[in-house]
């Protein structure tokens, strides 16, 4: 009777466990206005999630990438064209912004001491804005066109507070926070 018990406590956490994990999953959420993606990757740190539409007229690659964040956090993802890892990175960022509401920019990640503030990236960003619903914070883009390039090496980060004048402060600088590089190819 013992082992019984414990069998069914067992599936009962595996089955929650999937439940969980599989909600979760980039190729099953719903945007907010029905928005739709063709692709998606869940990240492996961070909580996040990558969705995209390659446009290959444009050679354009319209985004949204979404994160677990507090309403009091940040969140930005971005590529490297010149290299892997944060320095190079052409980035967005969202947070919510001292006046209440969600903002988001651009800014090229020149450092490891970033300025964090809107600047002009290496390639055309437009339609950029951000939203935060459910625990998450998402940013919505359209890219390019990017150059005769679907692969490249991207970063993502998310970051516990906003200065008063609306500027993210420095993320953790140790874990999931160092391991947030990989690569993507937008046109699979």
């Amino acid at each position: 009777m013992a082992i019984t018990s414990r069998l069914i406590v067992i599936i009962f956490m595996l089955t929650a466990s999937f439940l969980v994990s599989s909600a979760e999953n980039c190729s099953t959420y719903k945007f907010p206005g029905n928005q739709v993606f063709n692709s998606c990757i869940d990240l492996p740190v961070l909580q996040a999630h990558l969705h995209w539409n390659y446009i290959p007229l444009t050679k354009s690659i319209q985004i949204a990438y979404r994160a677990s964040q507090s309403i009091t956090g940040w969140i930005a993802w971005g590529i490297n064209p010149t290299g892997l890892g944060m320095v190079g990175t052409q980035a967005l960022v969202a947070f919510r912004s001292s006046n209440g509401s969600m903002e988001a920019h651009t800014t090229p990640i020149t450092s490891y001491m970033p300025l964090m503030q809107p600047r002009n990236l290496s390639f055309p960003v437009s339609n950029i804005s951000a939203e935060y619903a459910n625990q998450e914070m998402i940013i919505f883009a359209m890219l390019g066109p990017l150059r005769n390039r679907t692969a490249f090496n991207h970063t993502w980060q998310a970051g516990h507070s906003v200065s008063s004048n609306n500027i993210p402060q420095i993320h953790s600088t140790e874990g999931p926070n160092v391991e947030s590089v990989g690569t993507v190819n937008f046109h699979l």
